[in-house]
Parts: C-alpha cells; structure tokens; sequence
C-alpha cells in the first residue's frame, strides 16, 4: 500500500500554520459534533418530558371524581368550568373532554364542542377508548401544534370506559425554552472553539520552540545528514539517555568495540552491553572528560565522554573513542621522522666541522694532525658501532643510541654506553617505536639538564641489561637534579622544569607506556651531581605478552 504525498500547497505551509489549521478544525469538528448532540438530545428529552407531563395531567383529570360524574351526567357546563380551572391550574394549552363517542363535552372554544374530537387531529382515541390505554400524541389542532397527552374516564365500579380526557401543551413553549438553551449551547460551543484555536497557536508555539524552530522537512534533512555523519566517523560513537539506555550507536563503535552487528545496540542497557562502561558515572557526575585513556573489552582506547544537557537538566552522554594504537601509529611515525631528522642533522653538522678542521690541517701543511684526527674519529665510531653490534643486535634501537651519541656530540657532550651492557633479549612483540620514543625521551632529558649544568665536556652515562624477568635501563646525567617533592609531578602531562612551550609531555609519554605494560620508572639522585633514571620493563605487560 503505498501512501499519497503531501499535498505542495500544504507543504509548502508552515508548520505552525498548519498545527494551527489541523487543531483548529479537529476541535472545531469534535465541538460542532458534541453541540449537534447536545442539542438534539435537550429537544427530544424537553418533548419526552412535556409528553409525559401531559400524560400524567391527563391520567390525573380523568381520575377526578367530578369529570367521572360530570361526564356520566353529562354536564357540559360544569366539565367546561372545571376542565378551564385545571388547565389554568397546570399551564396546559387545553383541557378537552369527550364522551365514549369522541364527542366534545368541554372544549376552551364553545363552538366545538358537541362536534367529534378527530375534527382536529383525525385521532379519536380509540387507544384510550377501545384498549383502556393512556397515551402520548403529537398533532396539529385548532389550538395550534401541541403534544398530547390522552387518558379514558372509567367508572371505578363497574370498570367501564365513559369517555376521554385530551390534555394539551403547546409545542410552541417548547420551541421557545429549546431555542434559549440552544442560545446558551451554541454559545458555550463557540466559547470552545475559540479555546481551542487558543490552545492550538499555545501548543503550537510551544511545539516549534521545542525543535529549534524547524520545519519537518529541516529535521528530516538533518536526520539524514546526522546519520550519514556519524556513519562516515572513523570513531566510535555511542550515546545514552538518562535512564542509561543506549540511542546511537554509529559503524565504527560496532567494529572498534568487536561487537556483532546484530542485535543493534540501539534500545539496550550500556552496561548489559558494556558493563565495565563509565558513562552512567559521567550521568551523575555532569561531569565531562576528555582524552581518557582506558582498556575496554582487553583493548586499549582514547576515550572521549560529554554530558548532553537540556537546560540545567542532564539528558544523556555522548562517548567518542577509538584505538590507542592509531593514535600510536601517527605518533611512532613522527617520533620515528624526528629521530632520523635528529640524526642526520647532528651527523651532518658535526662532520662537517671535522671536514672543515681537516681540510685546514691539510691547506698548513699539517698532514699528521690531519691522518690522527681521520684515525680518532674512525676509532671513535668504529668502537661504538662494536659495541652497540654485540650489545644491541635490535636494529633500531641501536640506530636510536648512534644518533643519540652523535647529539651528544654536537652539543659538547658525551654520551657514554656502558661496555658490559646488553640487551639481546627483547621480546619479539615489544613495540620497538614505543621502547625507542621512551628510551629517546630519558637520554635527551639527561643531555638538556647536563648542559645547562655543565656546558660542554659534560657526560651522561647509560647502561642496559636483559638479564631475568625485566629489562632495565639507567640514564645517569650531571645536571641539577630533581627535588625528592617533584619526582612523581614530572611525569604529569604539562609540567616541566624547563621553560618555553610545548614541554612537559616526554616524561607524560614514558609513564603512559609504563602504565599500558606494567612497567615503572624510579629518579634517584647521583652522588655526584645529577639525577638517575633508572627504568623496569617486564617482558611481559601485566602478566601476558606483548599484544
């Protein structure tokens, strides 16, 4: 069955107008409905109760003892007497009594009496004169339209049925108290129509304040474009109402989260789903929170949570979140540029010093200057590049500690690795980019405070080793040391004792790392002078392997 479209014209309306119009006419429908009824049952109940009035008058004249008697002697003027004092006593049009023939004993106009009572509305009673019945009529006579109320005189004696009684109330009475409760009727109709256009522009205003002032068409548009949205979001998205019960739930949170597409998140409890989940914490709390990192169905995920506010009232929560390891991926990568970057630079600068310095040996004629400066520098590197083979056959951690040295070199320094260090045994699935960013972090850390200690012919020292359960790492500096108070503050995102911008996140890094594998990081001082970094690093990340 297909439905039909929208009428343009109607379209094209506002919607307020259009809430208007339907409300207005739907209640003006269902008031003309109500008043129609109304009014046809107050005329038929006004008609059923002069009927009846009239019927009971009736019964009652014809009962009196003196009609019986004036009927059974015929009195015509002492019935005409009576029957003109009881319709003036009971508001009656007419009192008209008849014989057992029909014939007019007492009529209000002395000219028809004597004459048969079906003159006036062909009826003769015979109900009431042949059956014994008292009844209701409603007729045209020569007193006008009336309702009628007929009942036979009978003899309580004998029983038998001696004439009739017609009591009468003019139908026009009727018209006259139907048409002022109509008056009153149809006004307290119209009062309820203009109640009700009221309330429709109230309801209506209201209605479109509460969707921003849109049309149906904008919202429809916009639900689209909201879905393809959230659709086309590489993260996952999942929100909740006050009662915790999940409303959306885009593509990617089905896939990040390793749900099954069916059954559809939407209509479900979070915790049903994700019981581990905070969002119903961010309901109570109102309170927002961003770049969280947190583990979720044994995945590690940047989470980001907001409250969904509907004035002063909490109505919901939005979660955004996706994988820690995209967000590494982009950093390894940088991470991994700036080393290169580092190491090329440092290479290039301080060869072309030596260059430089020997290029004028040569041009002073200084040759053997020049021959034990190539052979300095040839062993130099040539005995780091040994020791890093033998101590650290991973690759790029050993091209991280060469450009580390070189570094160190170029700023006047030493980097000194030291000779019984080894770490061979490195776990295949430990994430070389990670262990490389940390390990970067502690030694440029230890060169900066060095030099600003120092200056050049400062030293910092390393040591590794491999041997049991962890792997630990000892960057040893000269500089100015760390305050016993501020050793745990420099690992929080943001703080650093250097100045300028952009500084406080290395250290931030390491703890991240630490936490995520199960690791930790102790400062100590040096008797010397200086600080001790010394990093534990299981081989295995809280108790399983690297993932």
């Amino acid at each position: 069955m297909t439905t039909s479209p929208t009428p343009p014209v109607f379209r094209k309306t506002k919607l307020k107008t259009r809430m208007i119009l339907t409300l207005g006419l739907l209640g003006a429908l269902q008031t003309v409905l109500i008043g129609g009824f109304a009014g046809f049952y107050l005329s038929d109940s006004l008609y059923d109760e002069i009927g009846q009035r009239a019927l009971m008058v009736a019964k009652t004249v014809a009962a009196t003892p003196a009609v019986i008697e004036g009927v059974r002697e015929r009195d015509i003027d002492g019935l005409n007497r009576l029957a003109e004092r009881l319709a003036v006593t009971n508001e009656a049009l007419f009192i008209v009594i008849g014989d057992a023939e029909a014939i007019r004993l007492a009529h209000p106009d002395p000219s028809r009496i004597g004459h048969s009572m079906g003159d006036d509305d062909g009826d003769y009673g015979r109900k009431a004169l042949v059956d014994g019945q008292a009844y209701v009529a409603r007729a045209r006579g020569s007193l006008g339209e009336s309702m009628r109320g007929k009942a036979p005189v009978v003899v309580p004696a004998t029983g038998d049925i001696i004439g009739i009684v017609s009591v009468g109330y003019s139908l026009q009475q009727v018209e006259t108290t139907i048409r002022r409760y109509n008056f009153v009727l149809y006004g307290v109709v119209g009062l309820m129509l203009l109640v009700t256009i009221l309330s429709a522009i109230v309801i209506a205003g209201r209605f479109k304040r509460a969707i921003f002032g849109l049309e149906p068409e904008e919202i429809a548009r916009l639900f689209r474009e909201r879905e393809a949205t959230l659709q086309s979001v590489r993260e996952g998205i999942i929100a909740i109402n006050r009662e915790g019960m999940i409303t959306t739930a885009n593509r990617a949170a089905y896939e990040t989260l390793g749900l099954p597409p069916e059954p559809p998140l939407a209509g479900q409890h979070v915790l049903d789903v994700l019981p581990e989940s905070s969002l119903p914490a961010i309901l109570e709390s109102g309170e927002p929170d961003f770049d969280r990192e947190i583990w979720l169905r044994d995945r590690q995920m940047v989470v980001n949570r907001l409250p969904v506010r509907q004035g002063e009232d909490i109505i919901g929560v939005v979660a955004s979140f996706r994988l820690r390891d995209e967000l590494d991926q982009v950093s390894r990568r940088l991470t991994r540029i700036q080393q290169y970057a580092d190491t090329l630079r440092s290479q290039t600068h301080e060869y072309s010093n030596k260059l430089h310095t020997i290029a004028g040996l040569i041009q002073i004629g200084a040759t053997g200057e020049a021959l034990n400066l190539i052979g300095s520098e040839v062993s130099d590197h040539q005995a780091l590049i040994h020791l890093l083979l033998e101590a650290v056959p991973d690759p790029v951690i050993a091209g991280c500690l060469l450009g580390k040295y070189n570094r160190a070199r170029e700023m006047g320094l030493r980097l000194e690795i030291d000779p019984d260090s080894r770490m061979s045994d490195l776990p295949a699935t430990l994430p070389r980019d990670q262990l490389v960013s940390v390990l970067g972090n502690l030694i440029d850390n230890a060169l900066d405070a060095t030099l600003a200690k120092t200056g050049a012919g400062g030293q910092v020292q390393l040591s590794m080793t491999d041997l049991g359960q962890e792997l630990i790492f000892e960057v040893e500096d000269q500089g100015a040391g760390i305050p016993e108070a501020e050793r745990q503050r420099i690992f929080e995102k943001g703080v650093s004792t250097k100045n300028g911008e952009s500084r406080g996140y290395g250290l931030h890094l390491v703890r991240q790392f630490l936490n995520q594998w199960g690791g930790s990081v102790t400062v100590d001082d040096v008797p010397e002078g200086g600080s001790r970094f010394t990093l534990y690093l299981p081989k295995t990340a809280n108790g399983r392997v690297y993932p």
